[in-house]
């Protein structure tokens, strides 16, 4: 069974630790326990049955509970198992915000850090060019645009 954790935000690494040792001290039926990328104050950990996990948490420093049921792992794939990789956005593209401030503006791809999964864009419809960083998954590709690519 997989239960989400409500923690302190930016505290998830130390109640992941805290976690873990109980689980191996009193011998828990606690499988795993981890922290997915991009979300902030949450946990996931995967026991045996609700009683396990309740004791696992229970009264532990920046663990604020369990929340709702357990969940399938369908519902919570996504956060293991991204699919950035199959995204391909190269400088020149010409990309729609689908996130943010500037959702539905139109912009050009000035520079991409896979690394950190955020391109620099500039926004086409402002009077004054500036460059805007936004996260990969807060736009989407419209046109790839050969000319501009080449000026």
């Amino acid at each position: 069974m997989i239960f989400i954790i409500k923690v302190t935000t930016n505290k998830e690494e130390r109640a992941l630790d805290l976690i873990a040792e109980r689980a191996g001290k009193k011998n828990l039926n606690v499988y795993s326990v981890s922290r997915t990328h991009g979300l902030r104050g949450y946990l996931v950990l995967e026991a045996e049955d609700r009683e396990s996990a309740e004791e696992a948490v229970f009264n532990l420093p920046y663990i604020k509970g369990i929340i709702g049921k357990d969940v399938d792992y369908a519902e919570i794939k996504n956060m293991f198992e991204p699919e950035v990789a199959d995204i391909t956005i190269k400088e020149g593209d010409i990309v729609e915000m689908i996130g943010q401030t500037f959702k539905g503006e139109k912009a050009k791809v000035l520079r991409v850090d896979k690394q950190k999964e955020e391109v620099v864009v500039s926004l086409l419809g402002a009077v004054v060019q500036f460059p805007v960083t936004v996260k990969i998954d807060n736009i989407k590709v419209i046109r790839r645009d050969e000319e501009d690519e080449n000026e």
